[in-house]
């Protein structure tokens, strides 16, 4: 096996120890560059590790996963090690073993931890997704070859990036094998801390474990739209509709150019969301409503927490449910998860859905032509660059992202 080109290390406040690993990663592998992703930490650790000799990629708190992907893609081309911050242990055996796909490390003692929760919710996941049994699903120390760097990243975000890398690695059809090293690193004990951090990885790793986009910037993020169908299950059938969308989705964008392809998953959504309008209201008109309700919120959903500010701005004016939106703000903002399709149509159906009830006669067809225009204007000009010219409106839109 190749050495590693570069060792990626992911470090959040570790100052008092990043020094350390990045000395012991020097000595073990000389040839490789240490690339040290600072995410967000409000101590030394950047300047810690530039002494030591890293390069340092800096940058807001991202999560683990993307941190990784920032730095993967400051590194040269060809295989990669990943270490945590606070590793003690050597990782030549890794880089050692003759696979071309993923070698992680297997610790071969276990020093406090909590009650394994997290890692057997990841270990059953991925053998659902893979039909892999992992005894460590969710070790950061991994060597991954050239070919198998092209198949897994960008990473999912989060602690949920080894559990995608490793289904990601599998459904290339690359080995992913597991060598016992003696190792140990700082343990979360049974404390509040401990359990916070275990719970954000068992969500991380249930994220990870769906369907994945990439954003504006090409970070790749789970599609949560499948949550607002969960709160909200009048607008299921449409939440399913924008997902088909999500997953088979091809280049066409905008009204025409579905129309011109034929059968397409914009197509689907254009006849499918009205009639499932249709057949929650039992009016013409109420399925206008629904239908341009949802299409002028996913026109909206091109940058963190666009879409889900309309959605709340309209359903205070309409008096509609806004928990599923609230809660899933920050994520969208943080760059953490994404809409996707699925819940910015559902969401827009919610809002034609509520509007039926509460805007009757003259007033639902003044509705239904604004909405009509909105999306005509989609459709010529962006809608996204039209707010961000806009005073007032581009704060607001910019309010909250990281």
């Amino acid at each position: 096996m190749a050495e590693p080109v570069a060792v990626l290390v992911a470090a959040r406040d570790e100052g008092e120890l990043i020094a350390a690993t990045v000395a012991s990663l020097r000595t073990q592998f000389p040839g490789a560059e240490v690339i040290v992703a600072d995410d967000g930490s409000r101590d030394r650790t950047a300047a810690a590790a530039e002494r030591a000799g890293a390069v340092v990629v800096r940058l807001p708190r991202r999560g683990k996963g993307q941190a990784l992907s920032a730095a993967e893609r400051a590194a040269p081309s060809g295989p990669l090690l990943l270490c945590d911050a606070d590793l003690e242990g050597d990782l030549r055996p890794l880089a050692a073993e003759p696979v071309d796909g993923i070698v992680v490390a297997r610790f071969t003692e276990r020093v406090g931890g909590g009650f394994g929760i997290a890692k057997r919710v990841a270990r059953a996941v991925i053998r659902l997704r893979t039909g892999l049994e992992p005894d460590e699903p969710l070790s950061g120390q991994r060597f991954v070859s050239a070919r198998a760097r092209l198949a897994v990243f960008p990473l999912a975000p989060g602690f949920g990036c080894e559990t995608r890398m490793t289904i990601d690695a599998a459904a290339a059809g690359l080995p992913v094998v597991e060598v016992p090293l003696p190792l140990s690193h700082r343990v979360t004990g049974r404390d509040a801390g401990g359990f916070v951090h275990r719970g954000r990885q068992l969500v991380d790793a249930l994220l990870a474990a769906g369907p994945l986009a990439l954003n504006h910037r090409g970070l790749r993020l789970p599609l949560v739209g499948w949550t607002v169908a969960v709160a909200h299950p009048s607008v299921a059938a449409v939440a399913a509709i924008g997902i088909a969308d999500d997953v088979w989705s091809g280049p066409e964008r905008g009204v025409r150019a579905h129309l011109r392809a034929g059968r397409t998953t914009g197509v689907l959504k254009l006849l499918g969301i009205p009639l499932a309008g249709l057949a929650a209201t039992r009016s013409f008109s109420g399925a206008l409503l629904v239908g341009l309700s949802a299409n002028a919120l996913n026109q909206l959903d091109t940058r963190p927490g666009r879409a889900l500010k309309a959605y709340l701005l309209a359903a205070t004016a309409l008096r509609g449910p806004k928990g599923i939106a609230v809660l899933l703000l920050p994520y969208d903002l943080r760059e953490m998860s994404m809409l996707g399709d699925g819940g910015a149509n559902a969401l827009g159906a919610l809002l034609g859905l509520n509007s039926v009830s509460r805007i009757t006669g003259r007033g639902r067809w003044l509705a239904i032509a604004a909405l009509a225009g909105l999306n005509l204007l989609g459709e010529r000009r962006s809608l996204g660059e039209l707010i961000e010219r806009t005073p007032g409106l581009a704060e607001l839109d910019a309010w909250g992202r990281v």
